[in-house]
């Protein structure tokens, strides 16, 4: 739920955020109104997908070794730190010999863990986060720690609320890793080009959050991947 502003961590409570903050509290019914919509479709596609994640999890094991989900450390709502839940695609302990941020034809990616992703398949997981309460259908990617490191100030407007799987930013940068597979250094790329369109998206987001445009972009995210 929606802090009070005397509640807000001292990095967030900054002039910089307030108007974003103003916005939400305005809506605290439909923040609540948002959870419960979360946790009753989580608890449903969990149910749902319970026997295909199995199978998923067993092509992934048969393809390379290592363990079946990838559980990188992200940030979520108030700067709090999680490890998301997502199927590995990419060989076992490829944040060693790699970026934060996968690129185009990436080597690390599996032959698996390709398919998956090619389909969203390897989100599937994420909705064990939305039930935890770390993340939501709709909302701000949640960025990598060394990433959230490097916000402006403005930008830490999108943690007011939790990760989200999907966003408008997310379909309009569905070919992100396209985007950096021409680039010799990613992560400087990323942070300033990158990243401060994609949090134009964000912020707009948050100024103009509702139930009903969470809705949509879920119609969307699911014609996008239908596509």
């Amino acid at each position: 739920m929606l802090r009070k502003w005397e509640n807000l961590p001292d990095f967030m409570r900054i002039p910089e955020v307030k108007p974003y903050w103003e916005v939400l509290n305005k809506k605290r019914l439909q923040i609540a109104v948002k959870r419960v919509f979360d946790i009753v479709l989580a608890f449903f596609l969990l149910i749902i997908f319970f026997i295909p994640m199995v199978i998923i999890a067993i092509a992934i094991k048969l393809d390379s070794p290592g363990l079946v989900f990838y559980r990188q450390e992200r940030v979520t709502a108030y700067g709090k730190h999680f490890r998301i839940h997502k199927f590995r695609t990419m060989v076992s302990d490829a944040d060693k010999i790699g970026t934060s941020v996968t690129v185009g034809e990436d080597a690390r990616i599996t032959r698996v863990g390709a398919k998956l992703r090619h389909i969203r398949l390897d989100e599937i997981p994420q909705v064990i986060d939305v039930l935890e309460g770390t993340m939501s259908f709709v909302g701000t990617r949640p960025e990598a720690v060394k990433y959230v490191e490097q916000y402006k100030a403005e930008y830490f407007a999108t943690l007011l609320l939790p990760a989200g799987i999907t966003s408008e930013t997310s379909i309009r940068y569905k070919d992100e890793e396209k985007l950096l597979g021409n680039t010799d250094d990613v992560d400087k790329v990323y942070v300033e080009q990158i990243l401060p369109e994609k949090m134009k998206w964000n912020l707009d987001s948050i100024r103009r959050f509702s139930c009903i445009r969470d809705f949509w972009t879920m119609v969307k995210t699911a014609c996008t991947v239908l596509k």
